[in-house]
């Protein structure tokens, strides 16, 4: 980084202890090269760059807790506020052991540019904490949140920072935080928090709009790039949470075969491609069971695989790969080995889950489509928006109504990506990258935040 972009060089020796969110500006660097080249403009971009790579903000906690044996337990919260230029600081709650502020900036600084391209008034924002659910109790997950949202509600408005959910954050997990929200603040349908219930203030749509936006954007790339349907393809597909589970049935409803679904414990492989049974079975493993995929495979047609990440098994082909599990989950061995059998597309439903020595294998073959996270996953910060927009106006729209809006969303971040090259034949992945940037910029420069 230091070599190729020196005015960098500060942000590398204060974070040089976040390495997931050097990654992800170093990422963004190299799209953006061509633009701080620019003789007129260059310096100016630059600017614009180091400024954003700063958050604006971050809110650390303590979040104490009582486990079911009543010993007191603690951990640590945080909220990234990192760019309000477009509007409220928009971003989703990880609940995780991994979680610390370097993975939360990297995160947040990747949710810049994703609400950037929605089109929607959204900032950047990110947060959570380093508490891991899987194997408590429903009463300690409670417990847990309700001390989480005591903590983070004083900062949280409607205009200011709208939290949602991510990994570790699902609808149980919102309810009981927005459930707290309500006990302090008495306050109803204030879109503070999104991914809820439809019950209290929740949009139709929601659970299914990352993984849906995902495969819409990725047939609208694949028809128009490639000239060829979804319909028989094969399909691979990583994670088991709600984007993957969304995705896979998005994907069969076009005909598509889902060849693997996965978790941190292994993977099920389904050769002849995934059922709606089998599909059946994961829902209720992963929503209502809490349980790990090797516990279904006597429930499903697929074969399981322990130890192994869909792309890392060599004898299992893709036409398109689809990471919705986690970042850095596609290094570049496992990039080479798509590529070698045969994948012509890849599409990220999480964030980052190529490494930067995969994205430069995937860029030495311009004839694989390569769509960022920020792109092809901001069908769920989408829906999340209009969720806020439904709060605001005290309505709840048809799910159809939705649905078409998200699809139209998809297309305008297809439609910003290629105009964003302006015609010059780059790729995908550097159209999403600098349609997000240029829009945050501009906005920054006429806020006066940035000369």
């Amino acid at each position: 980084m230091s070599e190729r972009f020196p005015f960098l060089d500060d942000l590398h020796r204060k974070y040089s202890h976040q390495p997931v969110f050097l990654q992800s500006v170093e990422e963004m660097a190299l799209a953006l090269e061509p633009l701080f080249d620019d003789p007129e403009k260059g310096e100016f971009y630059k600017r614009a760059f180091v400024m954003m790579a700063e958050p604006e903000r971050m809110i650390s906690f303590r979040v104490p807790w009582m486990d079911d044996k009543g010993n007191m337990r603690f951990n640590r919260g945080w909220r990234v506020e990192f760019n309000s230029a477009l509007g409220p600081y928009k971003g989703g709650l990880r609940f995780h052991p991994t979680v610390n502020d370097g993975l939360l900036k990297f995160l947040g600084f990747e949710q810049i540019f994703k609400n950037a391209l929605t089109g929607l008034p959204l900032g950047g924002g990110k947060g959570g904490s380093d508490f891991d659910p899987k194997g408590k109790s429903d009463a300690e997950v409670r417990r847990f949140c309700q001390s989480f949202c005591t903590e983070l509600f004083r900062y949280l408005h409607p205009s200011t920072d709208v939290p949602a959910g991510d990994i570790g954050v699902g609808g149980r997990e919102i309810g009981y935080l927005y459930g707290q929200y309500k006990r302090l603040s008495n306050k109803h349908i204030d879109g503070v928090l999104t991914g809820k219930s439809l019950l209290f203030g929740g949009s139709p749509f929601r659970p299914e709009a990352t993984g849906f936006g995902l495969i819409y954007i990725s047939k609208i790339a694949i028809e128009k790039k490639l000239s060829r349907s979804l319909k028989g393809a094969r399909c691979g597909i990583s994670g088991s949470g709600n984007v993957s589970q969304y995705a896979a049935q998005k994907l069969m409803e076009l005909g598509a075969k889902v060849v693997t679904v996965s978790d941190s414990n292994g993977t099920l492989v389904f050769d002849d491609g995934m059922t709606k049974a089998d599909w059946g079975a994961v829902i209720k493993a992963k929503q209502q069971d809490y349980a790990r995929l090797y516990s279904i495979e006597d429930k499903v047609t697929g074969r399981y695989v322990s130890k192994e990440s869909p792309w890392t098994l060599p004898d299992v082909q893709y036409d398109f790969a689809f990471p919705c599990a986690t970042q850095n989950e596609i290094d570049g061995e496992a990039a080479e080995l798509l590529i070698a059998n045969g994948c012509k597309g890849i599409f990220e439903g999480a964030n980052l889950p190529t490494t930067l020595d995969g994205q430069v294998v995937v860029r030495k073959h311009p004839d694989v489509l390569y769509i960022p996270g920020k792109a092809a996953n901001a069908g769920g910060v989408g829906v999340s928006g209009f969720e806020m927009s439904q709060n605001a106006q005290r309505l709840q729209w048809k799910p159809e109504e939705v649905d078409k809006k998200l699809q139209d969303m998809m297309a305008s971040i297809y439609d910003q990506m290629t105009a964003a090259n302006g015609g010059s034949g780059g790729t995908l992945e550097e159209g999403a990258n600098r349609a997000g940037f240029l829009k945050v910029a501009q906005a920054m420069k006429e806020l006066g935040w940035l000369y």
